[in-house]
């Protein structure tokens, strides 16, 4: 029951990255939002919880992790609440930031309260399964989700769904969660201004790279700033007697490269789900609800893949899953280059996603667990936490390269449709695209093949550097296995 909780949280905080996507033609027609402005419904969010994660999880350690969980999935309802009743674009991005802000207490502490109330040994390592497969898929099952409410009730109830799972999750939380030690403290509160403010600023240079381009002034003022402020917060640390994020952690080089794996494959998860989105709406014309089905088995195949690591890992150690999962997601992201607008679901779609989805599964589980392996109880609510804000940055940062890549390649692919289009389109045809500057039919199809094409290109890269991390840092010792087995860690 408890772990039931714990992962019900997890799942709501996660599956709210994706649930909206589908509903965002929706919310753009109901609340008058522009094109551009659009994309903060989902970055309002993403930026928040990936910004304050590191305070979240510094927080459960101080104050104690079930009673900021509970405070942190209440704060989530309420910013739930408000989002479905937005009346303006300026209300919606309020309730969307303060969701974020309520999610990145939630997260790192319910990762934390896995470890302080399961055994080490094989009882945390099916716990940590079950944790990382609702991580990995819970982008999928929002996508289904999303999907079912939107074209059955509205786009508000993308929101408010989130409102009775949330009040369930906080009554169960203490009766079946115990309070965990609390290690007093200071928060660190310059650090954690610094550090949010630096990722904030990071993430938002390369959304703005996306749409205004490399030479934007404001785009190359946020990274100036982002680095200022990046630096700063390293030397704040360095000198804090209490850091929010204790440096000494990446002196262990499995977990600096734990963070390094997750980086490189939050970005390619997210650019999956993304691109595959506008695929199969725009290209193979699926409705909301059939393209929420169309990624059902992700959630499926990535359960799978972690039940097969955490069965496997005391045996094997991680690294196998690390390099292995690795390579399946660099296969499947590979694969997904060769789509064109002849492609269809069965044939080019769902076999490269499932080999994604298995690799997935296996490196989740792998991650969690090295990232938390040999922390201090008093320090597994920021490395949690770090583990998830590389998760949300890794993916913001990911995901805004790969529109960079998407926008040049489609830019380069109309060059080449455009004088066909004119050869043979209607006049209305004509005025269209002299209104939107987009092409229509078989020619804008051709453009959104090539750029999706390319961005896949892109993210089997990140893949792959994810599988040389793993190759040449992470390192097993016997103590590992023998502390995944159950046993006392060996010398």
């Amino acid at each position: 029951m408890a772990l039931l909780v714990i992962a019900s949280c997890q799942l709501m905080v996660v599956l709210d990255i994706t649930i909206v996507n589908i509903a965002l033609p929706d919310i753009q027609r109901s609340l008058d939002f522009s094109t551009t402005s659009l994309a903060w419904v989902v970055n309002a969010y993403t930026l928040t919880f990936g910004g304050l994660l590191l305070l979240g999880g510094r927080t459960g350690d101080i104050l104690g992790r079930r009673r900021m969980f509970v405070c942190g999935v209440l704060l989530f309802v309420l910013a739930s609440l408000l989002g479905g009743l937005a009346q303006n674009e300026g209300q919606l991005l309020a309730a969307r930031a303060l969701q974020g802000v309520g999610g990145a207490i939630a997260s790192p502490t319910a990762l934390s309260l896995v470890s302080t109330t399961f055994r080490e040994g094989p009882e945390r390592n099916r716990a940590f399964g079950v944790f990382a497969a609702v991580s990995a898929g819970g982008g999928a099952i929002g996508l289904l989700a999303g999907g079912v409410l939107v074209e059955w009730l509205n786009w508000r109830w993308v929101l408010f769904v989130n409102v009775p799972i949330g009040l369930l999750i906080a009554l169960a939380t203490p009766r079946w969660i115990r309070e965990s030690e609390r290690h007093p403290g200071n928060f660190d509160i310059t650090g954690a201004l610094t550090a949010t403010a630096g990722m904030v600023l990071l993430v938002y240079g390369f959304i703005r790279a996306a749409q205004e381009g490399w030479r934007d002034p404001f785009t190359l003022a946020s990274f100036a700033a982002a680095v200022v402020l990046l630096v700063l917060f390293v030397l704040i640390e360095k000198r804090s007697r209490q850091p929010i994020t204790p440096l000494h952690m990446f002196a262990d080089r499995n977990r600096a490269g734990t963070y390094g794996i997750m980086l490189c494959l939050a970005a390619a998860i997210f650019g999956m789900f993304f691109f595959l989105t506008l695929f199969t709406q725009n290209v193979l014309g699926f409705s909301p609800l059939a393209t929420g089905f169309a990624f059902l088995p992700v959630s499926a195949v990535i359960a799978v893949g972690a039940g097969l690591a955490s069965r496997f890992l005391p045996v094997y150690g991680p690294k196998p899953f690390m390099v292995g999962g690795a390579i399946l997601a660099a296969t499947g992201l590979a694969w997904l280059t060769l789509t064109d607008v002849h492609s269809t679901y069965a044939g080019s779609v769902l076999g490269p996603m499932l080999v994604f989805s298995l690799g997935m599964g296996m490196e989740f589980v792998s991650l969690t667990l090295m990232a938390l392996s040999n922390v201090p109880s008093e320090e597994t609510g920021a490395a949690s936490g770090l583990l998830n804000a590389t998760q949300q940055v890794g993916g913001s940062l990911g995901l805004s390269i790969l529109v960079t890549t998407f926008g040049t390649a489609s830019a380069n692919e109309a060059e080449k449709q455009v004088p066909d289009f004119l050869a043979h389109a209607t006049p209305a045809e004509r005025g269209l695209f002299a209104r939107t500057g987009e092409l229509p039919g078989s020619w804008g199809d051709e453009v959104l093949t090539a750029g999706i094409s390319a961005a896949f290109v892109v993210a089997a890269v990140f893949a792959v550097l994810a599988a040389l991390i793993a190759v040449v840092v992470i390192q097993v010792r016997p103590s590992d296995l023998e502390r995944l087995k159950g046993g006392p860690p060996t010398p």
